[in-house]
């Protein structure tokens, strides 16, 4: 994917192979010599291979419709890119990239009127309307995998509102919660990700071609129209920032990195309550040792938790890339794009693992239920009832934190109340009873009953879970809205492209 025509042209505004064999733009003289490996990113290229044709075909329409291209030759160019297409990148001729090889195979099959398929345009605008092409779909399919996701979060977490869980702070027990408050927090940052992803869209789907090298063209064409042929939702308008810009890529790359990097939470979070025997994963997303037959490993996490870090290297690197460029076109973009390509689909691939794990593991529930309680981890509930009887809350603080030392995890309900209440006199001279029944602290003791009394907005008791649980189905299914209108959008642009181009050839 080079950029910035050093073209040679014939009289007639071509840029034609001469009998030599050379490629359509360099010619000779610019061919590169030894380091033409090097400069060359045409294997790379595959990736918007088919985003190139596309592009080919909507400006050739659009330079038959300006009048620019006799409607013959434009036929001709697009019956050429039909057969190209059906080839296959594979059978492209060697070329600096997949743009001039696609524009040399035209010429090899129609002759030197192949070379007026890139009047008024260069590659700079060309190859930045490509990549917008692409990655577009990328940020899409990673959109639908996060939806994946969420619904798996949403699905398993309307089994488990009653489900009694520890919570940890620090890796510490910290208070009780429950499955599906666990699971809800994850989908609310998934859901974050998936506006990201669509916020990303929006941006990168604006179309910069017709901007030619960076300056503009003196020939009349119709930049809307071929944003609309290929599907854009409006012009990159300036030509300057049309030819140069990728910001796209480093937003679209920082979008991808900070989903990679919710699912590595959600990821270590499965491998350590895996450990701790909450949770089993299922067989199809575990493994066992070569040398150990008795172990299950979860390694698909361990996968998913590894992707983040290629993600955001990937976004380091693509900003690394562009901070120090100047305005307009420079060699160094070329290596841009098609990381950012690979890494899209590698999360969008760890995102749709996380959801298969999370829709098909099994939550030990006796399990948690049993390490709810751990670290006296009702205290905050002992000294929220104390302060609501009418004590400070931090001499509340105090007595429960002087119980702690106390209170073991064996204790009953009962026995740990008591060591409440002799902290109580210790701290205040007075016993429990002269702020809150003793019946009241032993229920908040009762990991269950702590879940249940915590019913603010966005809560763990199974109330507040349960309009929580609405809220986020509706916001999925909003998001499935919006996905499925920008597909939708998209095909019909494919369409109506297809059409236009029967009428030439």
């Amino acid at each position: 994917m080079t950029d910035d025509d050093s073209t040679a042209r014939d009289a007639d505004g071509t840029n034609d192979a001469d009998a030599t064999g050379d490629t359509a733009v360099r010619r000779d003289r610019f061919s590169g010599g030894p380091a033409r490996s090097f400069l060359s990113s045409l294997a790379a290229d595959a990736a918007i291979f088919e985003a190139d044709l596309a592009v080919d075909r909507a400006h050739a329409v659009m330079l038959a419709e300006q009048g620019i291209v006799d409607d013959a030759v434009a036929g001709e160019i697009l019956a050429a890119l039909d057969d190209v297409a059906a080839a296959g990148h594979d059978d492209l001729p060697d070329g600096e990239d997949v743009h001039e090889a696609i524009e040399t195979a035209v010429i090899d099959r129609i002759g030197p009127d192949g070379g007026r398929m890139h009047t008024a345009r260069s590659r700079n605008d060309e190859v930045a309307t490509c990549i917008r092409y692409r990655l577009r779909e990328d940020l899409l399919a990673a959109a639908e995998a996060t939806l994946m996701l969420r619904e798996a979060l949403v699905d398993v977490a309307s089994e488990h509102a009653e489900t009694v869980m520890p919570g940890y702070t620090h890796l510490q027990p910290a208070q009780p919660t429950t499955v599906a408050h666990y699971l809800l927090s994850y989908e609310g940052g998934i859901a974050r990700d998936t506006a990201r992803l669509l916020d990303a869209y929006e941006r990168t789907n604006r179309s910069p071609l017709g901007a030619a090298a960076f300056a503009g063209t003196p020939f009349d064409v119709d930049r809307e129209r071929t944003a609309d042929l290929l599907g854009f939702d409006g012009l990159v308008a300036n030509s300057m920032d049309a030819a140069s810009a990728r910001d796209f890529l480093a937003e679209g790359a920082t979008a991808c990195a900070t989903l990679a990097t919710t699912l590595s939470g959600l990821a270590e979070d499965l491998v350590l309550f895996s450990n701790k025997g909450f949770v089993e994963l299922s067989d199809d997303y575990a493994s066992t040792s070569s040398i150990m037959p008795q172990k299950k490993n979860p390694d698909t996490l361990e996968l998913t938790r590894g992707v983040a870090g290629d993600a955001i290297g990937e976004a380091t690197g693509t900003l690394s890339l562009l901070k120090g460029l100047p305005r307009a076109y420079n060699r160094d973009l070329q290596r841009a794009h098609a990381s950012v390509f690979e890494t899209a689909d590698d999360v969008r691939e760890a995102t749709e693992v996380a959801a298969g794990a999370v829709a098909t593991a099994d939550w030990n529930e006796g399990a948690l239920a049993d390490a709810a309680g751990d670290g006296f981890s009702t205290a905050t509930g002992v000294a929220d009832l104390l302060a609501m009887g009418g004590l400070p809350f931090r001499t509340a603080h105090e007595i429960v934190a002087a119980a702690a030392e106390r209170v073991t995890d064996d204790d009953a309900p009962a026995t740990a109340a008591a060591k409440v209440d002799e902290a109580a006199r210790t701290v205040t001279g007075e016993p429990l009873s002269t702020y809150v029944s003793r019946e009241d602290v032993e229920a908040v003791l009762d990991p269950e009953r702590s879940v249940a009394s915590r019913d603010s907005v966005g809560g763990p008791a199974p109330d507040a879970v349960a309009s929580d649980l609405d809220a986020r189905r509706e916001t999925l299914d909003s998001d499935r809205t919006a996905l499925a209108t920008r597909r939708e959008s998209l095909a019909d642009a494919a369409r109506a492209l297809d059409a236009e181009v029967s009428e030439y050839v």
